[in-house]
């Protein structure tokens, strides 16, 4: 199942190589000067609307030409009208300013999650008189100076949605993504990025990991250049799907340059699964991970040399120069990478595509590295945002301080529980994080962990509040949460068993998982999400 938009390609009537892109609307702003200070510059794309299906099955004023069946779409099934009428409003124009419409393209996305779909039915048609005055809102571009934009960026300069890319320009170009196995789909966006949705053992509200891949098609002609941490003629970033899609995996790498640069955002399981498929596929590939993480990652997973990153190395892919970004605060090591010339950044899971990130704690996770990498993020102003979970963001810095505002926002919810008498774990988590599922509690638990931490550094907590002993409330924590979780899900499915039992049960279970140790700590919180 999916959603469905409509996206319309408006043909320039005196210069049938350009096409109208309208401007498009910013989230809402926060009111708050501390974050407002960060502005997005100006988005263009293609006009576009939600598609919504037709309820009472009436036949649509609107003729579109073409075969429908050859682009797998029955647009008899939706509200072609209502959608048309609503997008051209955009604009300021009629459906009498245009001539004939034809459908151009159906494209359907990738599972991103953890909602459905989105779809994208594209129709084309030419204005009838150009001379529109579109008031700043939209302008005419061509798919050459659109690449210009997209290629050739500069820091907060105008910039190119992805339904330019998708419809006109990714069939342009030469791109490696044409040689991956058809049955996969993917998102090219920008030019040259390829993300590739791929089901790994991470946490819901998530299903799969990005598998992200540059393969330019250009050649560098500067192998001997020394300021370059690694050369490689394409680079793939945390393969982390699980055993079941190994077998794609092989198939993707087999589609790659052999001479290949794997890079890890950082250890957990599900951005490091595949690492043993590319070694077995291509022993010769250069693996890049922070020492750190290097000692987190299983002899299993990888056993051949690596090189070293820290932070501030460039690699060079082909012609494409990226940088690697030091970005500690999901955990002690946590990269990012920085693909200069488009300035799309890859965030690893300091953010991800729906809610927040949980820090590990049993691996370094610290809140004020995570702020202050939210921040270093900022001064870079990216251009898009691509998390390893969920859709690329296209409006990165409203993005990044959203996360700031939240972590504050939970930040002040722990300090008030604590203000009010709550000393243990348990009661602050119970008290911030009451209308969340119980099933989070422990990723949650982390987090107010750390950022007790972080208040204590800032001098915020009350003088009688003891940090040490309320460190000392994490074992009692998680019998405590055991109990309550197990005896919830057994009473919803067994209500008629006595509590005391249930109890009981719990409090087995809990005992044995603290008795497993860092090893079983580090197991709930390694792909830790929504918290």
């Amino acid at each position: 199942m999916a959603t469905h938009n409509l996206a319309i390609i408006l043909k320039n009537p005196s210069n049938d190589a350009e096409f109208l892109l309208l401007k498009q609307t910013p989230p809402p702003k926060f009111s708050e000067d501390q974050y407002d200070s960060y502005v997005d510059s100006d988005l263009w794309d293609l006009p576009s609307t939600l598609l919504n299906l037709q309820l009472d099955h009436s036949h649509s004023g609107i003729v579109i030409q073409g075969d429908q069946s050859s682009h797998n779409i029955d647009l008899t099934k939706f509200d072609v009208q209502l959608a048309l009428t609503g997008v051209l409003e955009k604009l300021g124009l009629k459906v009498n300013d245009v001539g004939e419409w034809s459908l151009f393209k159906y494209v359907e996305e990738a599972e991103f999650g953890p909602g459905f779909p989105v779809n994208t039915v594209f129709i084309m048609g030419k204005l009838l008189d150009g001379n529109q005055n579109f008031q700043g809102l939209c302008k005419w571009m061509s798919t050459e100076s659109c690449l210009t934009w997209l290629l050739e960026v500069k820091p907060c300069s105008d910039r190119v949605g992805p339904l330019v890319v998708v419809a006109l320009i990714n069939d342009s170009l030469q791109s490696a993504a044409r040689t991956l196995p058809p049955m996969l789909r993917y998102q090219e966006y920008p030019p040259g990025v390829v993300i590739l949705p791929m089901r790994s053992k991470t946490r819901k509200p998530f299903l799969t990991t990005n598998l992200v891949i540059f393969a330019p098609k250009q050649v560098s002609d500067t192998v001997g250049d020394c300021s370059f941490v690694a050369h490689g003629d394409a680079l793939i970033v945390d393969p982390g799907c699980q055993h079941e899609y190994h077998e794609e995996l092989k198939q993707i790498v087999a589609c790659l340059p052999e001479k290949l640069i794997v890079f890890v955002t950082h250890h957990h399981l599900d951005h490091v699964e595949g690492l043993s498929i590319i070694q077995k596929c291509n022993p010769n590939a250069t693996l890049l991970v922070h020492e750190n993480t290097m000692r987190r990652i299983g002899k299993g997973d990888w056993s051949l040399g690596y090189t070293s990153v820290s932070g501030d190395e460039d690699i060079l892919v082909g012609g494409q120069r990226l940088t690697v970004i030091f970005a500690p605060g999901h955990t002690d090591s946590h990269m990012a990478l920085l693909d200069v010339s488009t300035n799309s950044l890859i965030v690893g899971d300091h953010c991800v595509g729906q809610g927040s990130a949980a820090l590990d704690i049993t691996s370094g996770g610290n809140m004020t590295e995570y702020f202050q990498t939210s921040y270093k993020f900022l001064e870079l102003s990216p251009h898009t945002l691509i998390p390893m979970h969920g859709r690329v963001n296209l409006w990165p810095k409203n993005m990044l301080c959203g996360y700031l505002k939240n972590r504050r926002s939970r930040e002040e919810s722990i300090l008030k529980a604590i203000e009010n008498g709550a000393e243990t774990l348990f009661d602050i988590v119970a008290n911030v994080y009451s209308g969340v599922d119980r099933s989070l509690w422990t990723a949650a638990a982390s987090n107010v962990r750390l950022h007790v931490d972080h208040l204590d550094q800032q001098k915020k907590l009350p003088k009688e509040f003891s940090v040490q002993r309320f460190h000392k409330t994490w074992v009692p924590f998680f019998l405590r949460w055991t109990c309550a979780y197990v005896s919830s899900r057994i009473q919803f499915k067994c209500p008629k068993l006595k509590i005391s039992s249930l109890l009981i049960t719990g409090t087995v279970i809990g005992i044995a998982g603290y008795l497993l140790g860092k090893k079983a700590c580090f197991h709930l919180s390694k792909t830790g999400k929504g918290s």
